[in-house]
């Protein structure tokens, strides 16, 4: 029974990232570990994915000697676990387990890009971040890019020999789960709890912003293009259903500020059930400064929601300019704001592209169709291993 031992740097990432897929490498017939810092998901995700958890302390941040502690711990875990396959996920973990596991030995090296922090950095940390991307590369024996525009990103920029480079099946981390982003799948109950919780009202029009509420995800621009909207139309409602970070790229003072005070913006909170949401709200506005391939893009596109997103990576690989969704240019307010009046002034037309969007979903990215994708990419490899031994 082949080993495998997928690292992330906290354990919320399996949970709303990679959920489902240990336990269905699981059932595949391998064993399973999943390595992380501590966290509240922990013990959640062992219960769902039936897979052991050990904890490694990592930090998101740039911290030298704790990322050495850490270093260290996750060599010597891999010395006495001998994996076949390291499995890596996020920035830190990426470069903590590829630079430990080449240490140790292990043959397979696998991370996976899901994002590159320093496209949104300058100056000393840009540099830093780089550097750590490069080193995490030279360390892996393969590097997989969740998307086909970050892998051309990747390739263009020079971080990763070409060789090591490659998208598994069409691209995404994991996939969606169609039969529960589903209109059919949904519980009456919950959907009349989310409705109270944003005091639905059909009359009005609600733009959605599911994920981290931080400068990255675009939501200055965002709130500050909502501001504009609903000075002229105060039928229009914005719910950011997500959870602040004050440590990590957090929004600015004033922007918090119209968040908790404008009397058109609902602030949510964070909830796992997102699909609730996306069907009770007519649009879905993501204008995020980077990604890799976002699953928030997937689930709303599957739940038939219009989306508005950036022109990214990631984000260009499931909607399609004016054919499947509205795209502007992130950082730009004007642009977005433009995007979200075309969206609100025609209805039908955005319907009529999230169905074309919905389809592509369907056909892609279904989660079952990535994991299958995943575990023959792992059988490749053992047998590559096992040749050359």
């Amino acid at each position: 029974m082949a080993k495998i031992i997928r690292v992330t740097t906290v354990p919320l990432a399996f949970k709303a990232l990679l959920r489902g897929q240990m336990k269905y490498m699981k059932e595949a017939g391998y064993e399973v570990i999943m390595v992380s810092a501590d966290g509240k998901e922990r013990s959640d995700v062992m219960s769902f994915e039936g897979c052991p958890h050990e904890i490694i302390p990592m930090t998101r941040k740039i911290t030298p000697w704790k990322d050495l502690k850490s270093l260290w711990m996750m060599y010597r875990f891999f010395k006495k676990e001998k994996p076949d396959i390291v499995h890596s996920h996020t920035p830190k973990a990426g470069l903590i387990a590829m630079l430990a596991a080449k240490a140790a030995g292990i043959k397979i090296r696998v991370h996976t890009i899901a994002g590159l922090r320093f496209m949104t950095a300058s100056g000393i940390t840009y540099k830093i971040l780089v550097q750590m991307e490069k080193l995490t590369a030279r360390a892996a024996t393969r590097i997989w890019p969740n998307s086909l525009s970050l892998l051309e990103y990747v390739t263009v920029q020079k971080l990763v020999n070409p060789a090591k480079l490659e998208v598994i099946g069409k691209g995404s981390s994991n996939g969606i789960n169609l039969a529960r982003f589903s209109k059919s799948s949904l519980k009456q109950e919950t959907l009349e709890e989310t409705a109270r919780l944003i005091n639905y009202d059909p009359s009005l029009f609600y733009i959605l912003s599911v994920g981290r509420i931080v400068k990255d995800k675009g939501i200055s621009e965002l709130v500050l293009s909502f501001v504009d909207l609903y000075s002229g139309n105060n039928k229009l409602r914005l719910v950011l259903v997500g959870s602040f970070e004050n440590d990590l790229d957090p929004i600015d003072a004033d922007i918090m500020q119209l968040i908790k005070s404008h009397p058109g913006i609902i602030l949510a909170g964070w909830h796992d059930e997102v699909e609730y949401f996306m069907h009770l709200c007519n649009l879905l506005a993501h204008p995020s400064y980077r990604e890799g391939f976002p699953n928030v893009v997937l689930q709303a596109g599957a739940m038939g929601c219009p989306i508005v997103c950036s022109r990214i990576p990631g984000n260009i690989d499931i909607v399609d300019e004016n054919v499947s969704g509205l795209v502007c240019t992130a950082k730009n307010k004007e642009e977005l704001l433009a995007s979200l009046q075309q969206a609100i002034a025609d209805p039908e037309r955005m319907k009529e592209m999230a169905s074309i969007l919905q389809k592509k979903i369907e056909d892609n990215f279904d989660i079952r169709y990535v994991h299958q994708q995943l575990n023959r990419r792992y059988q490749s490899l053992l047998a590559e291993r096992d040749n050359r031994s």
